[in-house]
């Protein structure tokens, strides 16, 4: 049975991540982007369906890569608002060591579905709490994103330094090094998928120089090049961390990442603040990229990522909207809103425009994760679309829809396809009972911080 054509037509205004014409719009068929039509053009055969896009601003499938899901349980916790990043950890440690499956799971639906609402079809997941009960926290989340029908790279994060020996985490968060490694390698071979359109893959991500030891770094290094994974961690995002790294191992953040074998291609690091030109010119030279998270480096006041100089060096740049108690929102298109603004503090207006920070959202959030069929739009490439409508007041007088995205502050897509199936549709998800979600989150929430 021939598969069925889709021709999404005529677009208000659609951005590629490429340059390329594509005006007239796309030919979906069997998931993927079979054509590309500029002004005018019509389908090389006919399409069974069309979906009239005159008022929509089309987008690549935005790609969020780095989040903690489980955060959304302490989103604007008063005891934690205006602190930094060391305390606010020290003060949530013990909280999110209560932990359950069922709490996980819920967390997990409201990070995705909140994600999907706001243009996002593929998002990357450091999950680095394993207390007792919870060991399964990895399985929990596969369900929850097959569930969604999104995409996801499910990073195994882990915590194996704890108070006792100097590090940050609370003894009941942290894991012995032979655990963790053998559940990386379960993982692995259970869940991770290769190849072109892959729906679930699996990362190494132990958490942070403050809370695993060299030991874990290195074991991760290597089970990563062995089995051909890529390799995920907190890096550089706090002055506090550089003075840790300095303290315990006598080496600065981007020294201590190349003596644990993790200064190569296979690593995207968190936030990517505080280097020096040396260590920018470094992370430029071996490719490891860097997953900007302007929200949160606002929030906990830790600075502003060398975007533009990291780029310049060879750094691959992407976008992560980082955890929901940092941030606090799951949504994609307003934190590349918030690059946008963030970056121009730094760079200027001239060189910081909507089209590259939508393009950090999106292909170059795809090289973070290490594919190259999702990210853009052009034949071949996965069916992953985002569609937004600009008819909202905040909207009315904007004369760029491209910009206007941005600009007048766009916070929710109108329709969501993936792989050629449309998941959201009139702003709503597909099958989710979205108030029945929030009850039950709520709920947990509250279980959750009364212990």
């Amino acid at each position: 049975m021939a598969a069925t054509r889709i021709w999404i037509k005529n677009p208000l205004a659609i951005f590629t991540a490429n340059q390329l014409d594509a005006a007239g719009g796309l030919v979906i068929e069997d998931g993927v982007i079979a054509e590309v039509l500029s002004a005018g053009q019509q389908p090389s055969r006919p399409c069974e369906r069309t979906f009239d896009a005159r008022e929509h601003v089309v987008l690549p499938g935005l790609i969020n890569t780095h989040h903690h899901f489980y955060q959304t349980l302490t989103r604007a916790w008063a005891p934690v608002v205006n602190q930094p990043l060391f305390p606010w950890l020290k003060t949530l440690y013990p909280v999110w060591a209560r932990l359950t499956p069922e709490k996980l799971a819920l967390a997990t639906k409201v990070a995705l579905a909140e994600l999907l609402l706001s243009g996002c079809s593929t998002a990357a997941d450091h999950h680095y709490l394993f207390p007792g009960g919870l060991e399964n926290a990895i399985d929990v989340q596969v369900e929850v994103v097959r569930e969604l029908g999104m995409r996801a790279m499910l990073t195994r994060g882990s915590m194996s330094l704890g108070e006792a020996d100097g590090g940050l985490p609370p003894q009941q968060t942290v894991q012995q090094g032979e655990v963790i490694l053998a559940d990386s390698q379960r993982l692995i071979g259970a869940y991770h998928e290769r190849g072109v359109g892959a729906q679930i893959q699996i990362a190494l991500a132990p958490c942070s120089p403050f809370s695993v030891t060299q030991e874990i770094m290195l074991a991760s290094a290597e089970l990563a090049g062995k089995l051909d994974v890529r390799l995920h961690t907190h890096l550089a995002e706090t002055l506090d961390e550089e003075d840790f790294c300095l303290q315990r191992f006598g080496l600065r953040t981007v020294d201590y990442l190349d003596s644990v074998g993790w200064l190569g291609p296979r690593t995207w690091l968190a936030h990517g603040i505080h280097f020096n030109p040396d260590e920018i010119a470094r992370l430029g030279a071996a490719g490891t990229g860097i997953s900007h998270c302007p929200s949160s480096n606002m929030r906990l006041a830790s600075g502003i990522c060398p975007t533009l100089e990291l780029e310049a060096a060879g750094a691959p740049i992407g976008l992560g909207v980082d955890g929901s108690a940092s941030n606090d929102a799951s949504n994609m298109i307003l934190e590349a809103r918030q690059a946008l603004y963030l970056q121009r503090l730094r760079y200027g207006a001239e060189k910081i425009t909507p089209e590259l920070v939508l393009g950090w959202a999106s292909q170059g959030s795809a090289k973070l994760l290490g594919r190259s069929d999702i990210g853009e739009l052009a034949v071949g490439k996965q069916a992953d679309l985002a569609l937004f409508k600009l008819d909202e007041l905040r909207f009315s007088g904007s004369h760029d829809p491209l910009s206007a995205l941005l600009l007048c502050g766009a916070d929710r897509a109108d329709r969501m396809m993936i792989g050629g199936t449309w998941r959201v549709i009139d702003g709503q998800i597909e099958g989710l009972d979205v108030a029945q979600l929030i009850a039950d989150h709520r709920q947990a929430a509250r279980q959750l911080i009364a212990g």
